[in-house]
């Protein structure tokens, strides 16, 4: 499975990530211990929610659409 996340930090109330993994806990895991470049200055982080794929290309869709203008619009008015 393809997984498509939003993460919040609880430090840094409104710091948003949104990622793309197969393998979601060792991912989240990863934010939270650092080892993500960006992330590491914002964490600890909380799971908002994901979205699970089968195909990797809607996945990487998926994520690109979440980081795009309108993608934006409707993951804060419908995901966050």
């Amino acid at each position: 499975m393809h997984y498509v996340y939003l993460i919040e930090s609880t430090a840094f109330p409104g710091e948003r990530y949104v990622g793309l993994t197969t393998d979601l806990k060792r991912r989240f895991r990863n934010h939270n211990d650092g080892e993500s470049p960006h992330a590491s200055k914002f964490k600890p982080w909380r799971l908002i929610t994901y979205t699970a794929f089968s195909d990797q290309a809607k996945a990487e869709a998926f994520e690109r659409y979440l980081k795009s203008g309108s993608g934006h619009a409707f993951a804060r008015n419908r995901l966050w």
